[in-house]
């Protein structure tokens, strides 16, 4: 199959990304042995999902959400007829934070760069994060930073904006991660997700 102008420009931010040391993250990652999670999908995705950081699978094995977290990602795309091979899915950080941190600001300011090329590239017509960090990153980056508050608050709600390719819609979610220990939490999860048959 021949490469197309996305899947080039789309490898080119992957070398970007493995060669980066724009961070401390990179150090503690060669040190473990672990790989950045770049990124993972299909390249002309219309909604792409934005979480955090790596956990230590995803550090382990170079992919995003292949663990608890992503088990209940996948059942939540499957309860409204969407295949994980149809998204793009993505991290705010590339490298995974020590015993799962929460990102810093310098961090995420050190990275995020390679995402908002992801998303120029990829020119999704949704975006969905995941949890407080990427939602409120998101938000402030599209116009939106007036409408930031907790996940609590916003969850399942539809926001429109514009990006430099078109009209974009934003629809944060809780991280599938409270569904872990809370399964009262993935009730919730379920519900929200509805919104996204519109999109199908």
């Amino acid at each position: 199959m021949i490469p197309t102008e996305t899947d080039k420009k789309l490898k080119k931010i992957k070398e970007e990304v493995i060669n980066c040391k724009k961070c401390s993250l990179y150090r503690d990652r060669i040190d473990n042995k672990y790989y950045p999670v770049i990124g993972e999908g299909n390249h002309q995705a219309k909604v792409i999902f934005i979480g955090e950081a790596p956990g230590a699978n995803e550090a382990k094995t170079g992919r995003p959400f292949c663990g608890a977290s992503g088990k209940i990602l996948d059942k939540l795309l499957e309860s409204v007829g969407i295949e994980r091979k149809d998204i793009y899915i993505a991290n705010i950080l590339k490298c995974r934070p020590p015993n799962n941190r929460n990102p810093k600001t310098e961090e995420i300011f050190a990275c995020v760069p390679y995402l908002e090329k992801q998303i120029e590239v990829i020119k999704p017509r949704l975006i969905c994060p995941l949890g407080n960090y990427s939602t409120a990153f998101i938000l402030e980056k599209y116009g939106l930073k007036d409408e930031i508050q907790g996940i609590g608050k916003i969850h399942g709600k539809l926001f429109k904006t514009k990006a430099s390719f078109g009209k974009k819609e934003i629809i944060p979610f809780y991280h599938p991660a409270v569904a872990v220990y809370n399964a009262n939490m993935k009730e919730i999860l379920e519900k929200d997700f509805q919104i996204l048959k519109s999109f199908i």
